[in-house]
């Protein structure tokens, strides 16, 4: 994980913390936006989306014939807490600077398409094509979240909502799978 973080969350986080250092801008969502709106998405979005990415990636185990699973409860957590600094990182390069940066300059529809298409392809990097495009089930309901939820952008709702479903696709989620019996 130490790769991970050096190699690609650390200069997402640097090339926003600049933008947000030097020109605060309120597209980037650095906000808590309508806390209500936010923590009620967030409250309906994060169960159902660790549910549904957890069977996705049961469907795909089996349609591969693999799956890793954590060994233990204390390395399905620890990958979990990697989750909840990936997530944010992700969403605020994804979704505030991408997709809310596009959205004022060639409006909201290009950024949304933009952020959107630019979240799930970078997933090739690491991942093939299967597990590349169910980035999307995630990439799109999140994408129009942060469009559409009331108030100021935030990226508040999203990131929990990110951390929950990326829980379900991996660590957590295939060690529950595993703890009750699907695998």
């Amino acid at each position: 994980m130490a790769p991970d973080l050096l190699q690609r969350l650390l200069p997402f986080a640097a090339v926003v913390a600049v933008v947000e250092i030097l020109w605060r801008p309120s597209w980037l969502g650095f906000s808590a936006g309508r806390l209500g709106a936010q923590l009620l998405f967030a409250a309906v979005a994060a169960p159902v989306l660790f549910v549904a990415a957890t069977f996705v990636q049961l469907r795909l185990a089996r349609r591969r014939g693999a799956l890793s699973v954590p060994a233990a409860v204390d390395d399905a957590a620890f990958q979990a807490g990697f989750y909840i600094v990936n997530g944010p990182i992700e969403e605020a390069f994804f979704r505030g600077l991408v997709q809310g940066g596009l959205g004022i300059l060639l409006g909201p529809p290009v950024g949304f398409l933009v952020g959107t298409a630019s979240y799930v392809l970078y997933h090739r990097l690491a991942w093939p094509w299967a597990e590349t495009l169910a980035t999307a089930l995630v990439g799109i309901p999140l994408g129009l979240a942060f469009w559409f939820l009331p108030g100021p952008p935030s990226l508040l709702a999203v990131s929990i909502a990110h951390i929950a479903a990326t829980c379900g696709f991996l660590g957590p989620g295939p060690y529950l799978l595993r703890k009750l019996h699907f695998l």
